[in-house]
């Protein structure tokens, strides 16, 4: 499996297998090749591996080159230079599409996996106050920083902020280099193992009044016809997770060569919704509410100065239009 450049740096710690791989072409329309990005966890495996072991490509024509990625702005950056074709992104990464450089084509799940933990001995967000805090920058870990912060009371001058790659933080705060962490499950059971008694000190899970969409996404210019046979895939692969839900572990699993029971603890963190029930809350604007959310903290947290609209972003009607054909 040949990484883009950008990735191979991030890929050499992911555990994961390129299933169907083909070669790379720099038009995904001429032979049918795309280029998908993903993060080695249920999120971003399980459709990618459903798709596969369905046949759901080949139903459109399509062949996939899966690419292993440790977060989402790593492959927003990947698109835009060409070297994807579309990639998947947790809700801390939405801020860039919101800036225009990336359009979501397909909302996958409602995730809850993303926590401040801190080493054993801190027991609050206040108790990291002046200490060193891991995180990687732009992603759903540092979203969880950002409102654990301010549910606090504090912000970002109170702490002493690290930003670092994902395998980084891991590293760090096992070996004792950093205080805390704004982190996601699985990277946490990891450190779990090796740091049993550490303190989850915020969680998503707790912030029963916001939405937290992960999401694919296609590069900010790109062939709508393209998109829309991606998009069906995906659709049908998400029905099929919703109905089969041990199934899709065990494909996940699979793919990211983890052991099933992690997987099954990863999924946990998610809720997944059927692909009529997307269409129904893309259609009443529910969709369109949960980015505008996300929209707006980023504004409050400085990562944009204004919030688009959600429409000038999420291919909405390429959804729905998909479905219903």
């Amino acid at each position: 499996m040949r990484l883009p450049q950008r990735a191979l740096a991030a890929a050499v710690a992911v555990p994961a297998l390129a299933l169907s791989v083909t070669g790379c072409s720099g038009d995904p329309s001429a032979d049918g090749t795309v280029r998908f990005g993903y993060i080695s966890d249920y999120n971003g495996a399980s459709l990618l591996a459903i798709a596969d072991e369905q046949g759901l490509w080949k139903e459109q024509g399509l062949s996939p080159e899966y690419k292993p990625f440790t977060n989402g702005p790593l492959q927003i950056q990947a698109l835009g230079s060409g070297d994807l074709d579309f990639g998947y992104i947790g809700p801390g990464a939405m801020w860039l599409p919101a800036s225009g450089k990336a359009k979501v084509v397909a909302v996958n799940t409602l995730a809850r996996a993303d926590r401040v933990i801190a080493q054993p001995g801190i027991t609050s967000v206040e108790g990291l106050k002046g200490k060193k805090v891991g995180v990687p920058e732009g992603t759903s870990g540092a979203m969880a920083l950002d409102l654990a912060l301010r549910k606090a009371g504090m912000s970002e001058k109170d702490i002493e902020k690290v930003p670092m790659d994902p395998s980084t933080v891991v590293s760090a705060f096992v070996s004792g280099q950093i205080d805390g962490a704004g982190l996601w499950y699985p990277l946490i059971d990891t450190i779990k193992a090796k740091k049993p008694k550490l303190n989850e000190v915020a969680s998503t899970a707790d912030l029963k009044d916001r939405a937290f969409p992960t999401a694919f996404v296609s590069a900010a210019k790109s062939d709508a016809a393209l998109n829309s046979k991606v998009v069906k895939v995906l659709q049908k692969a998400n029905d099929w997770r919703a109905a089969h839900p041990d199934e899709a572990i065990d494909a996940a699993a699979s793919l990211l060569r983890i052991d099933r029971a992690k997987v099954a603890a990863d999924a946990a963190n998610v809720e997944t919704l059927s692909t009529a029930d997307l269409v129904a809350r893309t259609e009443d604007g529910t969709v369109d509410g949960w980015l505008d959310a996300l929209g707006e903290f980023f504004v409050d947290t400085g990562r944009l100065e204004k919030a688009p609209a959600a429409g000038t972003y999420y291919e909405g009607d390429l959804y729905t239009k998909a479905y219903k054909k």
